[in-house]
C-alpha cells in the first residue's frame, strides 16, 4: 500500500478551492479568455521570467520577452540559457504525464539541459538549502530519491482528491525530496501548473508564478512551516491562494476590457457582463461598458429574443440567468 504525504485540508483551504472553483468556471466561460492568443503568450512570459525571478535570475520581464521572440539581449549567457530552456519546458507542458517518471525526468532536461550536469537524472550526491552557513533543508538521501518520488507519483495517482489540493502537495513534497542537483524550485511549480492544466486546459495559460515571486518571503516561509510542522497544510492553504489571486486578475482584467473579445460584438460583451454581475441594473451595465442606457436596454431585449438570458424575480430584486 502507498503511503500518503503528511498533509491536511483546512476549512480554509476548502474555501479557497470552492472559490477557485467558481472563478476558473467564470473565467471560461464568462469571458474571452480562453481565445486571447495575445494575452496567452504574455502570460507565458510573467511566467517564465517570475519562476526563473525566484531562484535568482536578473533578467527583466523585458529581457525575458526578448530572449524568447529571438532577439540578441545583453545578459549573462547562463541567464539567457535558462530562459530558453524553461520556454521549451513550458511549450511542451501539456504533453507531459504528470504521474510518470520519465515525464518528469525528461521535463527537468528540457529546463537545465546545459546548466547542470546531471540534467534529467536524480541527482546522486546530497543537496541542502543553506541560509550562509546554516543549513535551512537538508533532501533525501540520494539513495532513497528514486523510491521516494516513484512513491509520491504513486499516491498522486490513485488519489481521488481534487487535483487542485493535489497539485500543491506534490509542488511541497517535490521541494521537500528535492530529487535534483539543481531545479528543484522551477520543477516544483511546472509540475504544479501540469496538474492544474490537466484539470482545466486554461491554467496552461496562467502565471501562478508570478504571485509566487511577488509574495517570496511567504513563499518561502510557507515552505518552511510546513517542514517544521510536518503537514503541508499551511503551504497548500498559501498556494490555493495564490491561485485564487491570478485568477482573479485575470477574470477582472477580461471584464473590465471587453473588447478583449474576439468578435468585438457589443452583445456579446453585455453577455459576458451579466455572466459576471447578473444583479446589475441597466445603468451599471451601461457605465461598465461605456454605453447609453437605451443601448443596454435594446442589447438586453436581443438576447431576450435569442433565448440567452432570462429574468428570475423583479425588476429592482431579481437576477439575469444565463440559458
Amino acid at each position: 500500500m502507498i503511503e500518503k504525504p503528511p498533509y491536511t485540508i483546512t476549512e480554509k483551504a476548502a474555501d479557497y478551492l470552492a472559490k477557485i472553483v467558481e472563478t476558473v468556471t467564470r473565467l471560461e466561460f464568462g469571458t474571452g479568455f480562453k481565445r486571447d492568443i495575445k494575452l496567452h503568450r504574455e502570460n507565458r512570459v510573467r511566467t517564465i521570467h517570475s519562476s526563473l525571478a525566484i531562484e535568482g535570475n536578473s533578467l527583466s520581464l523585458g529581457e525575458v520577452s526578448a530572449v524568447i521572440e529571438g532577439k540578441v539581449v545583453a545578459g549573462k549567457q547562463e541567464e539567457i540559457k535558462e530562459v530558453k530552456n524553461a520556454y521549451e519546458a513550458y511549450d511542451k507542458i501539456m504533453t507531459f504525464d504528470p504521474y510518470v517518471i520519465s515525464d518528469f525526468l525528461k521535463a527537468h532536461d528540457l529546463m537545465t539541459q546545459g546548466l547542470v550536469k546531471e540534467s534529467g537524472r536524480f541527482r546522486s550526491g546530497d543537496v541542502g538549502v543553506f541560509d550562509g552557513n546554516k543549513p535551512v533543508h537538508i533532501g533525501a538521501r540520494p539513495q532513497f530519491v528514486p523510491q521516494l518520488m516513484e512513491e509520491l507519483f504513486g499516491w498522486a495517482k490513485e488519489s481521488e482528491l481534487h487535483p487542485v489540493l493535489k497539485s500543491a502537495i506534490l509542488h511541497y513534497e517535490i521541494e521537500t525530496i528535492h530529487p535534483f542537483a539543481d531545479g528543484n524550485g522551477r520543477m516544483g511549480r511546472l509540475w504544479q501548473t501540469l496538474l492544474l492544466a490537466k484539470w482545466n486546459t486554461i491554467f496552461a495559460w496562467i502565471p501562478m508564478e508570478s504571485v509566487l515571486y511577488q509574495n517570496r518571503p511567504q513563499y518561502y516561509q510557507a515552505i518552511e512551516d510546513a517542514r517544521e510542522a510536518n503537514d503541508s497544510a499551511v503551504f497548500i492553504e498559501f498556494t490555493l491562494s495564490a491561485i485564487l489571486d491570478i485568477i482573479g486578475i485575470q477574470a477582472k482584467r477580461q471584464l473590465d476590457d471587453p473588447v478583449n473579445d474576439p468578435v468585438n460584438d457589443p452583445a456579446k460583451a453585455l453577455l459576458t457582463c451579466i455572466k459576471m454581475n447578473p444583479t446589475y441594473t441597466y445603468q451599471q451595465y451601461a457605465d461598465k461598458l461605456g454605453k447609453s442606457n437605451a443601448t443596454i436596454k435594446r442589447l438586453v431585449q436581443k438576447l431576450k429574443t435569442e433565448g440567452l438570458i432570462v429574468r428570475v424575480g423583479s425588476d429592482k430584486t431579481g437576477h439575469w440567468e444565463i440559458k
